[in-house]
């Protein structure tokens, strides 16, 4: 095992075992000892004073790269309060397509508190396999015993690759997951392949402020991990008559975990999730004061849309950030898109430009905005959604 107890030091204190979060470690004549649930995770490390625990890195490091013995691709199924998130989806569409290149199972890990009637939504969508982790103390998202659930399962079963969305969860626990596996992790991806040639998982995405698209590859590692942004991939239509096997996962909840989650306060600002909404309006600066933003919001509510904000007007304090589009903020893509006083940098053109329909208004005519744009406005903007207001409320009735 590439973590050990050394006897002639430990004392029987027992730290060791309350730091285990899958109980893996027990006192057998007076001393510490390691069962097969041990995942090497190194939590215990830290917890023993007397050093009487060690791990050796070459060991751990030296199984990430026995290349043949992983097979198959997992995805980290999101959910929220029960519900599965939609990037989880796109990420089962995207999934079972290179999966079938691999000629190799789909499987979803599935982590929460009730939520194992889901699993068959995730079979439904392309899985052949769903782990389901379903626990009381697994209720609200940490990166502790989340990431534990993730690693122990992948070192059990060495899936190939690993997919995550790229979102405040994924970007939180999925880069501690590739560090304890000793492996890469390539993070916002906006596109996945295969390589014909030799397998590797050909992962693209955004560098140099969105100047260039990077192909990176994990040539020399297992699993692949990578995190994929929201909305740049199609969901799979759901076959309801899909089979799969649903295996539950047991969590032992008696380590320590570092953090825990006093309480959840929803943004009541945003009043639809603008990474789901089929028409976005989005303000910028050029708007000149955020009380102008209520033209913004007006218009969104005229025709059923949600309000988004370029990351300059957020960083002015004038909208939250849970609005924010671009490669700092959300990915869009629904099938109107509005921008309003919006110059069109080119980190937010990263998180808008695959929207079906794009409409920029702005009195500059050489903003950036106008190349990516279906339809351009040139014109004052405090003038022009005035104008747009008025007439799509006499359209509506």
């Amino acid at each position: 095992m590439s973590v050990k107890i050394i006897l002639e030091k430990c004392s029987g204190c027992e730290a060791c075992i309350t730091s285990c979060p899958f109980g893996a470690i027990e006192m057998r004549d007076g001393k510490a000892f390691l069962t097969e649930s041990c995942t090497m995770c190194g939590a215990c490390l830290e917890a023993c004073e007397l050093k009487a625990i060690e791990r050796t890195e070459q060991e751990i490091a030296a199984e990430a790269t026995d290349l043949a013995s992983y097979n198959g691709l997992w995805v980290f199924a999101e959910q929220h309060k029960s519900s599965i998130s939609s990037v989880t989806l796109e990420l089962l569409g995207e999934g079972r397509k290179l999966a079938d290149k691999r000629k190799t199972k789909l499987s979803a890990v599935l982590i929460g508190h009730g939520v194992k009637n889901k699993a068959g939504d995730l079979i439904a969508h392309g899985a052949d396999i769903v782990y389901v982790a379903d626990d009381p103390a697994l209720r609200d998202f940490n990166d502790d015993p989340y990431s534990a659930v993730l690693t122990t399962l992948a070192r059990l079963h060495k899936p190939e690759i690993i997919l995550a969305g790229a979102t405040a969860i994924g970007r939180s626990f999925i880069p501690k997951v590739a560090c304890v596996l000793h492996t890469g992790l390539t993070a916002d991806c906006t596109s996945l392949d295969i390589d014909p040639e030799n397998g590797n998982l050909l992962q693209t995405r955004p560098a140099f402020g969105g100047n260039i698209m990077a192909t990176i590859v994990t040539p020399n590692h297992r699993p692949q991990i990578a995190t994929v942004r929201h909305k740049v991939m199609k969901k799979a239509d759901p076959d309801p008559l899909r089979k799969g096997d649903i295996i539950d996962i047991k969590f032992n909840s008696q380590g320590d975990i570092r953090t825990k989650v006093i309480k959840t306060v929803e943004d009541l600002t945003q009043v639809v999730n603008i990474c789901e909404a089929d028409i976005i309006v989005s303000g910028g600066r050029g708007l000149g004061d955020p009380k102008y933003f209520a033209l913004i919001e007006e218009l969104a509510k005229t025709i059923g849309g949600a309000v988004g904000a370029s990351r300059a007007a957020v960083d002015a304090g004038w909208m939250p950030y849970s609005h924010q589009v671009g490669q700092t903020g959300k990915t869009v893509c629904p099938k109107l898109y509005i921008a309003c006083g919006i110059s069109g940098a080119i980190q937010h053109l990263a998180g808008m430009q695959s929207s079906d329909v794009i409409v920029a208004i702005n009195k500059d005519p050489s903003a950036p905005i106008f190349n990516v744009a279906t339809y351009g406005i040139v014109g004052d903007v405090l003038e022009v959604v005035p104008l747009m207001i008025k007439k799509f409320k006499e359209l509506r009735g």
